[in-house]
């Protein structure tokens, strides 16, 4: 069993929250964007299922023992370099299901001294634990996100 502060199960939940901000929406408020510069609910889900993927490289690195700094990217061209508004939503949030999960495996084998572990981020040194507690303050973020681009659809 993990020795962490890190709440996993607060992790896991982020799942279940996205799950619910998008129930009964159909494909058309999925995929609208309030502005042509902004993400649509689709888009959204696909960046989360992006960082998502980064952060478990990036947690990986660090119980390696990398010594490389850990690598950023860039969210706006990874939404628009895959065309994410022209996939499906519910594959980007099954995607980010199968990540928590499978990250979740390894969380709960880690020990004290695994989360404290340490790499080079954007010139800080961070712990695995805290890329879990700031993945899951994001996840936070953007279902407020959502929840605005719900609040502000019209209809086409």
């Amino acid at each position: 069993m993990s020795e962490t502060v890190v709440d996993i199960g607060r992790y896991l939940a982020t799942y279940a929250q996205l799950k619910e901000a998008i129930e009964g929406l159909t494909e058309e408020q999925l995929t609208w964007k309030p502005a042509p510069d902004k993400w649509s609910i689709t888009e959204v889900l696909a960046h989360l299922a992006d960082h998502n993927l980064i952060v478990s490289f990036r947690i990986r690195e660090i119980l390696a023992g990398s010594d490389k700094p850990l690598p950023s990217f860039n969210q706006d061209d990874w939404v628009g370099g895959q065309r994410a508004n022209e996939g499906d939503a519910s594959e980007y949030l099954d995607l980010f299901d199968a990540l928590l999960r499978y990250n979740s495996f390894l969380f709960y084998r880690l020990s004290k001294e695994d989360w404290e572990k340490t790499a080079d981020f954007r010139g800080n040194p961070v712990t695995a634990g805290w890329f879990v507690e700031a993945f899951t303050n994001h996840v936070g973020k953007h279902l407020g996100q959502i929840e605005r681009n719900k609040s502000a659809y019209v209809p086409v």
